[in-house]
């Protein structure tokens, strides 16, 4: 089928608030294993993501990396 590691960012919607650092590190477009314990530190330190563009506000998280993740990015 041809299939690219990219297709599985495309499809999979993930719970930032829930997800495991595999998850998350499979799920988000730009986000590896270091960006996505960064951003389970984070809610376990601040509590639960309330809007999308909170996620901006993790170490090496930018504003980019949010938006071309929003379609597969999950509060709840």
């Amino acid at each position: 089928l041809g299939l690219s590691p990219l297709t599985s960012w495309t499809l999979e919607p993930v719970n930032i608030n829930l997800a495991s650092v595999e998850a998350l590190a499979e799920s988000l477009q730009g986000a590896g294993l270091g960006k996505a314990h960064r951003i389970v530190e984070y809610w376990e330190a601040h509590g639960p993501f309330e809007h999308i563009h909170e996620l901006a506000g993790v170490q090496g998280i930018g504003s980019a990396t949010v938006e071309k993740n929003r379609s597969v990015i999950r509060l709840q």
